[in-house]
């Protein structure tokens, strides 16, 4: 039978108008509510507002944002694990198990994929800055008690940094670069030490920037302006054995083959500048694998777990936080990357 609830939301409705508006949800008995505590503000997010569109995915009708969101559990179907009140983190991931790619345990390739606080399809797929949101037994994660939703906010930017990780491989003994000390960035840079990495800098241009990644684990950064840093990496075929390119500047992405040794990996992180021009010849002849890594498959509940045992502490990235009525102003915050690296929302009473 099916049950309704009121509540409000934040629903963009295209470029720079974005308003509180009541959103009536529509759920079953085998339907999971979920009462949202926080949730952090991702580049997409910020595309949406800005230009109503983040890469092809337009906006056609309005649509609720956000998709790195937690909050408590408010109605459960019969015979669930879950408890009333118990705090939850969300996947927003909604793969249709049913395609090739899902079939062969790839759901990030899904041909069919449902990802909240998506315009990529239409209807678009509502996200959970919402007050209340429905989801799937299966999208939710418990989680300690004593951890703060604003920390659990991280989950889903975590899993993308753990899967980046697990795209590269085995990081046990090696040098490692981060190229784009941005939220996902430095969470890469964390999950990186974490896996064994013995050494990890970081390169950005942004000083502010520069910092945060020192506090997320980085042990020693550099500005891709200073030519003569970067020169030392390139010595001998390179330096580092695996190269995380995480801000998508063309420049940036050029870069990562002189300064990545021969037989090293390059993990291409940044959805930036495309086309590109890219150095080939060098890449082949220093026998350079150069992966993609998009989203996550199944490393959600790592990335819980990490968070919850403090293995990764994503604090330093917390620039500030506003309540859900001063979404805008959120927004508008969290383009400024002078004052904010990740901006939290929150939908506390």
């Amino acid at each position: 039978m099916n049950q309704k609830l009121i509540c409000k939301a934040c629903f963009a409705h295209g470029k720079q108008d974005i308003r509180i508006d009541d959103r009536e949800l529509t759920y079953t008995d085998d339907d999971v509510v979920i009462k949202i505590e926080a949730g952090g503000i991702c580049g997409s997010d910020i595309h949406y507002y800005q230009e109503g569109h983040a890469g092809l995915s337009v906006i056609k009708h309005p649509m609720v944002i956000g998709h790195e969101f937690v909050g408590r559990v408010d109605k459960i179907p019969k015979n669930s694990k879950l408890k009333i009140g118990q705090k939850v983190a969300i996947n927003p991931s909604r793969p249709c198990n049913q395609c090739q790619y899902c079939l062969e345990g790839k759901q990030n390739q899904c041909t069919n994929m449902r990802f909240m606080g998506s315009a990529q399809f239409n209807p678009h797929v509502h996200g959970g800055f919402s007050q209340y949101a429905i989801v799937s037994e299966q999208q939710c994660f418990p989680y300690d008690e004593t951890v703060p939703a604003q920390v659990m906010a991280f989950a889903e930017p975590t899993t993308v940094a753990i899967h980046a990780v697990n795209i590269a491989g085995s990081l046990v003994g090696k040098k490692v670069l981060v190229i784009g000390a941005g939220p996902i960035g430095c969470l890469i840079i964390a999950a990186a030490k974490a896996a064994g990495a013995v050494e990890v800098i970081a390169s950005d241009i942004n000083e502010r920037s520069q910092k945060i990644s020192l506090a997320m684990g980085a042990d020693h950064v550099v500005s891709p302006l200073n030519q003569e840093a970067l020169a030392t990496f390139t010595h001998n075929k390179g330096y580092f054995d695996v190269t995380f390119e995480a801000c998508g500047a063309a420049a940036a992405i050029e870069s990562t083959v002189h300064v990545t040794r021969a037989n090293g990996t390059i993990v291409q992180v940044g959805m930036g500048a495309s086309p590109v021009q890219y150095p080939v010849a060098q890449m082949l002849a220093k026998e350079i694998s150069w992966k993609g890594s998009f989203r996550f498959i199944n490393e959600f509940g790592i990335a819980v777990k990490w968070l919850e045992k403090g293995i990764i502490d994503p604090r330093p990235l917390i620039s500030s936080e506003f309540p859900y009525q001063q979404i805008e102003q959120a927004l508008i915050t969290a383009t400024d990357k002078n004052i904010s690296s990740k901006v939290i929302v929150t939908f506390f009473d």
